[in-house]
């Protein structure tokens, strides 16, 4: 019979998407092939239909471009006040978020989800909005344009030939809970254009010569039935996924049978290259992998060649990996010399099935017959990865260009990154080692043989790799074989050649030192990676394991800061919360930091700031410390090269950073909560046990003592003298609870910090013994009490009042769970006095075996039931009383029976003073 049950995993997974689900707000999207077909005017009726059914539907934005039947649906619904935005001397109105999330009503319309926002808001796109109303638990309604989405970019520009600038990730539709298509006929559309419903007469005259062309709007319909078809496949895989799931918990699903988890084809790997075309190649890769419902990644190969690239070019291509991020993929730089290598090692790595590329430029004139033209990367990679489909994109040059990165658009022109810097010491470096090898060898020429001079030039340009690369040794190797020629090779001082084989001696030494230099160059190259990637590690490890042995919170934020600081440069915080779970900010914060950026990422969870989708703008970059239960602060981070964060490995290491000292502020939290707890329980149990002591050990001496008093009533006289003698016994144990109470509590706080004042005096031992003894009898009763005591004890140092405390209370716990008789022993050892009291009676309990010191915890007794009078104090005292002389006290059984408690107190020769006034 076949295994039914659920796999825990997937439904942890599905649990935690659920409850995500749950607290998320709604998407509905009103999808349309172009402007005109009536997105507002359906989701305005919609939303008067839920407005008439009793739901609070509030109007965020709503664009009615002039149209009265659009206009007219605004009646009865309530519109939130737009705010005005001041723009190079304009007001501009736009959408207040704030309003809206204050107001959190139950369905909010925002029209125009791709729509840019004014300079200066919180976000840049109204897209990035709606998430934060979608966090907020808000139902958003929405309208949106098959052209602006982020994949179709391209292919919408080469139908229209118009270029759309305001564009929306994808992966925004493909989240969307539902999409609602609006369609109407090319014809139908062209209809109402001309009647004025689309655009004013002016603007649809020169649209319908435009874009609005029937060819165009066939083609956008195709392309908006497609996509909401693959959204509605999306929906139906779902469905399908979680009725696996259901059938997996109840056996079968509605027709009898399980259900199965659909299959997926392989991972997609975009090659990201320095062509301006390659985010075409970006987008393709994206709409290929939602077609396909696979995960798909960007990569980038950084070779020796491609690392001079100018500033510009290389924040394009950062540019291309970051429209990459935003529609799904998961992208990487990788490092090497060879392109197709690296891609096919990636490509086995992530276990993609296919390979998206850019078509490649065709070389023009002369160039195309040059024989050695570089093999094309699609036949590379079709050596080195023969299973791998791939795929080459079209140019498509009507697509949008990437704008630069905001962080490389406000650097200075001036930058030292605009262009790689050019190493003149090198090649200056080059030249003064070919003339000083000319000079070396000239005096040698005649003692030397010509091959040995050409050994010594080419040493002489192999140095000059090493030291400075491929340029210099390039340099050197010219000047080297001009030497040789003008100064060694007959004739001299002559570049004429009378011998032709020296002309392949010239070519060899030219291309041996081109060689080397080329080698040292690849080598230079590997070992900045290497030391770059062993950088990143090494930091890592060295936070990891000094977090390790932080203790506190103070100390994760130190190492946290110093950590992220080290690596990224610049200045960096970490920003913890306090009891009331609000963001600790510093007393004095640095310039350019701003609290409520940072209170912002703390409570939505999500990066803000430099580099970031949110506030763009602000000088600094802050990440939420997500732990794994919760956010628990803020890594504000001012970097030395704000550039770094557009660099995928450098944004993954400031997240593994991140996410190290959130674990070690969530371990330091919950270590801080398990010594709270232990403290709680440590004082709940001495709570108990003390109302246990006083309900029985005080009640029983109160109620004799109430009974006895009463009795004296009803007695006759002879027997007065007999009751009070009771009533005095019950009032001196009530009188020892007391006392051994108070001194509980004197000790305590005395060992805690308090002041515990021992009278230290030079003493008999054998006055106190005897002392103890005689201020124990009435415990004794007529049990002997024996001593074996060490013939000439000489004085020891101690508080005679609180030894004899502890000698009485041994002698009063041997009378009462002991056997006679009972031994009292001294003795003196080297720097020791070992004070002895034993009994003859059963012995320790055998559960406290092993554990004997647990005898002398407070409120512990023997016999967790007993009817002997006690509270389990006394021991504990005597515990206290050793440890303030700075001894030792402990139990065990003795040979031959009973149990023997021993106590040992440090000793030191008596002074002959105190022995003279003895």
């Amino acid at each position: 019979m076949p295994d039914t049950r659920p796999d825990p995993d997937a439904l942890l997974a599905q649990l935690r998407s659920d409850e995500a689900r749950a607290l998320r707000g709604k998407l509905r999207i009103y999808f349309g092939a172009s402007a005109g077909v009536g997105k507002t005017w359906a989701m305005l009726s919609a939303a008067q239909r839920e407005r008439a059914a009793g739901r609070d539907v509030l109007v965020g934005v709503a664009e009615t471009h002039g149209r009265s039947e659009t206009a007219a649906l605004l009646a009865g619904l309530e519109l939130l006040p737009l705010r005005e935005v001041d723009h190079r001397g304009r007001r501009l109105a736009e959408f207040d978020l704030d309003a809206a999330l204050a107001r959190k009503p139950a369905v909010l319309l925002v029209d125009e989800l791709a729509h840019t926002n004014a300079p200066g808001s919180r976000h840049a796109k109204r897209w990035q909005d709606v998430q934060e109303l979608l966090a907020a638990g808000i139902e958003v309604w929405s309208a949106l344009n098959v052209q602006h989405l982020e994949s179709l970019n391209g292919t919408v520009g080469a139908i229209t030939g118009v270029r759309v600038h305001e564009t929306v990730p994808d992966t925004v539709l493909d989240e969307a809970d539902e999409v609602v298509l609006v369609d109407v006929t090319p014809d139908e559309l062209a209809a109402r254009l001309a009647a004025g419903k689309v655009y004013l007469p002016q603007q649809a005259e020169r649209a319908a010569q435009n874009f609005f062309r029937k060819g165009n709007l066939i083609a956008l319909r195709e392309i908006a039935l497609r996509r909401t078809a693959e959204h509605v496949e999306d929906d139906v895989r779902g469905w399908r996924v979680e009725q696996s799931g259901a059938a997996g918990r109840n056996g079968k699903d509605g027709q009898g049978g399980a259900l199965q988890a659909w299959n997926t084809s392989g991972a997609i790997l975009a090659c990201v290259g320095p062509h301006e075309g390659d985010a075409q190649t970006v987008r393709t890769a994206a709409r290929l992998a939602g077609q396909l419902n696979v995960r798909w990644h960007a990569a980038y190969v950084e070779t020796p060649r491609l690392q001079r690239l100018a500033a510009e070019e290389r924040d394009r291509i950062l540019a291309v990996l970051k429209l990459a991020e935003e529609l799904g993929a998961a992208t990487a730089v990788l490092t090497g010399s060879d392109v197709a290598e690296q891609l096919a090692e990636q490509a086995r790595r992530l276990n993609c099935a296919t390979l998206v590329l850019g078509r490649p430029e065709q070389p023009g004139g002369w160039r195309r017959w040059w024989p050695a033209t570089p093999m094309p990367l699609s036949r590379a990679l079709a050596r080195r990865a023969p299973a791998l489909d791939i795929m080459e994109v079209g140019r498509a040059d009507s697509s949008r260009r990437l704008a630069r990165a905001p962080i490389a658009a406000t650097r200075a022109d001036n930058d030292d990154h605009e262009k790689a810097p050019v190493h003149w010491p090198g090649y200056a470096w080059a030249t003064a080692a070919s003339v000083v090898l000319t000079l070396v060898c000239t005096p040698l020429a005649r003692v030397l043989e010509l091959s040995n001079i050409v050994m010594l030039f080419m040493l002489g340009v192999v140095g000059v790799a090493m030291r400075f690369g491929r340029g210099p040794s390039a340099l050197a190797a010219l000047l080297n074989v001009a030497a040789f020629d003008y100064f060694f090779v007959p004739p001299r001082l002559s570049f004429a050649v009378s011998d032709v084989q020296y002309v392949l001696t010239f070519a060899v030494m030219l291309g041996v030192g081109l060689l080397v230099g080329q080698l040292m160059a690849g080598l230079r190259f590997a070992a900045g990676v290497s030391t770059s990637r062993e950088r990143r590690a090494r930091s890592l490890f060295e936070l990891t394991r000094e977090l390790s042995a932080a203790l506190e919170s103070t100390q994760v934020v130190a190492l946290g800061a110093a950590a992220v600081q080290g690596h990224f440069g610049g200045q960096a915080l970490v920003l913890v919360t306090d009891a009331a779970d609000q963001l600790v900010l510093p007393k004095s914060p640095p310039e350019g930091f701003d609290a409520q950026v940072a209170d912002w990422a703390f409570r939505h969870g999500q990066p803000a700031g430099l580099a970031t989708a949110t506030l763009a703008a602000q000088p600094w970059h802050y990440v939420p410390l997500q732990a794994p239960m919760r956010v628990r602060g803020v890594l504000a981070l001012s970097p030395a090269q704000p550039r770094w964060l557009l660099i995928p490995e450098q944004a993954q290491q400031l997240d593994t950073l991140a996410r190290q000292i959130a674990i070690a502020l969530e371990r330091v939290h919950y270590v801080e909560v398990a010594q709270q707890a232990v403290v709680e329980m440590e004082s709940e149990r001495l709570r108990n046990a003390l109302l246990g002591a006083i309900s029985h050990d005080v009640r029983t001496p109160l109620t004799a003592l109430i009974a006895l008093a009463e009795s004296l009533q009803t007695l006759p006289p002879e027997a007065h003298a007999e009751a009070a003698r009771a009533i005095v016994a019950q009032a001196h144990e009530l009188h020892a609870l007391v006392n051994n109470l108070l001194d509980m509590a004197r000790l305590e706080s005395g060992i805690a910090g308090g002041a515990v004042n021992l009278r230290r005096d030079w003493q008999s031992v054998e006055e106190v013994v005897g002392s103890a003894i005689r201020a124990a009898r009435t415990a004794l009763g007529h049990t002997v009490v024996q001593t074996a005591l060490e013939p000439g004890l000489a004085l020891v140092e101690f508080d005679a009042v609180l030894i004899e405390r502890v000698l009485v209370n041994l002698i009063e716990n041997a009378t009462k769970y002991g056997a006679p008789s009972i031994v009292v022993g001294a003795r003196a050892e080297p720097g020791t006095l070992r004070l002895t009291v034993r009994d003859h009676g059963p012995g320790l309990p055998a559960a406290l075996l092993g554990r004997e010191q647990k005898l002398f915890d407070k409120f512990t007794r023997g016999e967790t039931e007993s009817a002997t009078p006690g509270v389990g104090l006394g021991l504990a005292i005597c515990r206290a009383v050793v440890s303030a002389h700075g001894g030792e006290i402990a139990a065990a059984n003795a040979q031959g029976g009973g149990a023997e408690f021993t106590v040992t107190l440090p000793r030191r020769e008596p002074p002959e003073t105190a022995e003279a006034q003895f």
